[in-house]
């Protein structure tokens, strides 16, 4: 890199992700926030370089001479570390968001989770001019702001400055060229064994002032320096833990004490794993990735913590995924209930029944809500902002929040059964709400919808979503058997699950084509979703009619197939209409689920199953530098579309 000389954009795959379960950030591997939200996941962003590199906002910190650069997690963590290198010297940056110990008493944690963005540069070795940029964009760039450098009086000793920006909605303030106001600029030149942070946080108000953290003579405990992990820190008061003459703690000990805190945290949970097969680095990087998708005040995950980045570059489909789909949650739960991690089923089942409790008048389910609980999540475009490389609109909310997608109803069915049989048992008045919901499947199992890939266009009967009705029904029957529980429609669902894999068998298949079709409409079209179906245990992967569809899903394109370079697309664009338009990479969570379902179908052909271990292989090669998937992958082998996905 040829040092600080404007910016250009940073590819989506060379970014690591950082947060604390109410927000996260994008840090790129030229050391700049190009992502984040403040204070919670669906927040509107005070950094979004990544959708326009001249107004989105950033805090960069980068050399200013040529330079190369290295990324990492520091390890057991999600804690980054970016090393700046030049023959002169080396410069490491240390990103990240506290966190609290994990299980802490609730006796020993007083103060509220401290949102602060923490950025600590170190000199390792010789020098290196850096300057540091911090210009924000408030509100998705669209409010103005004013900044301004004031005394910094948090500083017993010495004297230094802060910078403090102030919008109509927000305010931040920055310790140690704008776009609706000023930015801030500083160039140092450390030496080795330097080191300067800069914490970027809501000021304090002089109410949180008045609350002073108790006295010690020592770097703050974990407790002390840490926060609860049950108050949300958008109605929380922000503490004023910096330090002062009447705590006597300095503020290099703080950062220092936070430091080691939120490592200890990240590493006390990934340890929690049961995991012990192959691949193991990469499945611990992937499980402390979908930990940051969680929404700790309500238990709620996010499907992306990201919004409108390109599943084409220069493409339409941008989409807003911070908020919780039933269908994106249900399977990050899944993987993370097969590592041993169930207090997170557990907590999301409880923010799901708390939907169930509030249905929709008609007895159904919102596919997404909110992470607060919210059915709210309007779709707007934002036409000041010229989006990723140029890929408008700028999407932010979602309108496929109203949207009917009876799949939704497999996927949490199947969460509920997993979480039962790992995680916390179903209380009787649980189980009555799980049993108005089969109800309500075994009532709508014959209705048409817009299934898992959220077509624009018009409801049809999908062969994913009448699988995924199906697995409500069979789970809803297992767990009425397997738990002893009442169940006055019993031979009504045993009927329906019968009546609906009959209907499958006869309505979804080509028997011309020898493959299962997207839709009874539309069997001509291939589409991987139905992958799924040994997955969920539909049917046997052995199956010759899933082996046929199997074998057809693995030929190129041009050949009628989906799969190119061992990476499989959702379906041909070209083929199907789904009233969205424009071209799509190939699709990570197609391609896993190609993965599973050759694994599965090789315990009989063993051809098919080192083909699939060839693939899985294969897709590693496409994790990025610290070892994250995006959504998509171009035909160059480029991350596409929002990172970090939990489909993926």
């Amino acid at each position: 890199m040829n040092g600080w000389k404007g910016h250009d954009y940073a590819p989506i795959s060379d970014h690591g992700l950082i947060g604390n379960l109410r927000t996260a950030a994008l840090i790129s591997l030229d050391g700049s926030v190009e992502s984040y939200c403040i204070p919670n996941f669906d927040s509107p962003s005070v950094f979004a370089r990544i959708l326009d590199k001249d107004k989105g906002g950033h805090f960069s910190i980068t050399p200013t001479i040529p330079f190369t650069s290295k990324q990492n997690y520091l390890p057991s963590t999600n804690i980054l570390q970016t090393k700046f290198m030049n023959e002169r010297g080396v410069v490491s940056v240390t990103d990240f968001l506290p966190r609290p110990p994990l299980h802490a008493p609730s006796s020993t944690t007083s103060t509220p989770l401290l949102p602060w963005l923490i950025r600590r540069i170190e000199c390792v070795r010789g020098s290196l001019p850096i300057v540091v940029q911090c210009a924000p964009g408030f509100n998705y760039a669209r409010d103005g702001h004013v900044m301004s450098i004031v005394e910094d009086d948090s500083v017993p000793f010495g004297k230094q400055d802060k910078a403090v920006f102030e919008s109509a909605s927000l305010s931040l303030d920055l310790r140690r060229k704008g776009h609706k106001g000023l930015g801030v600029q500083c160039e140092l030149e450390l030496v080795e064994g330097q080191c300067v942070t800069f914490v970027l946080r809501t000021p304090p108000t002089e109410y949180t002032r008045a609350a002073p953290l108790p006295a010690s003579s020592s770097p703050p405990s974990a407790e002390s320096a840490s926060a609860s992990a049950n108050e949300d820190p958008a109605s929380a008061p922000v503490p004023e833990m910096i330090t002062t003459s009447s705590t006597g703690i300095t503020l290099p000990e703080l950062i220092h004490s936070l430091l080691e805190t939120t490592s200890r945290y990240w590493y006390d949970w990934i340890r929690q794993s049961t995991y012990t097969g192959s691949w193991k680095e990469a499945v611990h990087r992937s499980a402390l990735a979908l930990k940051l998708l969680i929404y700790e005040p309500t238990g709620a995950v996010v499907a992306s913590p990201t919004f409108s980045l390109p599943e084409f570059i220069g493409g339409v489909r941008n989409w807003d995924y911070r908020a919780s789909w039933i269908r994106d949650s249900s399977f990050t739960l899944y993987a993370l209930i097969r590592l041993g991690f169930v207090e997170e089923a557990n907590a999301y089942l409880e923010f799901i029944f708390e939907r169930l409790r509030n249905k929709n008048p008609d007895g159904s389910l919102n596919i997404m809500y909110t992470i607060h609980g919210g059915k709210d999540f309007p779709e707007l475009e934002l036409t000041h902002l010229d989006g990723h490389k140029g890929s408008k609109p700028v999407r932010i909310g979602n309108g496929a929040i109203d949207h009917i997608q009876l799949d939704i109803y497999g996927e949490l069915m199947d969460c509920i059964y997993l979480g039962q049989k790992f995680g916390k048992p179903l209380s009787y008045d649980d189980w009555v709400l799980v049993r108005e919901l089969v109800d309500f499947v075994v009532e709508h199992y014959n209705d048409p919808d817009l299934s898992i890939w959220e077509v624009r266009d018009k409801m049809r009967h999908f062969t994913y979503s009448k699988v995924m009705l199906w697995v409500a029904i069979d789970r809803g029957i297992r767990l009425a058997d397997k738990r002893s529980l009442p169940c006055p429609n019993r031979y009504k669902w045993l009927s329906a699950r019968d009546a609906l894999y009959e209907d499958i068998m006869h309505n979804a298949w080509n028997a011309e084509g020898k493959f299962f079709g997207q839709s009874y409409e539309d069997k001509d079209v291939v589409d991987a979703a139905v992958l799924i179906m040994p997955l969920v245990f539909f049917m046997q992967a052995s199956d010759p009619r899933f082996v046929s569809t199997l074998k057809q899903i693995l030929k190129s394109p041009e050949k009628g197939g989906l799969t190119s370079n061992n990476l499989v697309y959702r379906y041909d664009t070209s083929k199907s209409e789904d009233g969205v338009g424009g071209d799509e990479g190939t699709f990570c969570l197609c391609t896993l689920w190609c993965v599973e379902a050759l694994t599965r179908a090789g315990a009989t052909d063993r051809a098919l199953l080192k083909r699939g271990v060839n693939m899985f292989e294969d897709f590693l090669l496409y994790l990025n530098h610290v070892g994250l998937c995006t959504e998509e992958i171009s035909a160059a082998g480029e991350g596409l579309g929002n990172a970090v996905q939990g489909f993926t």
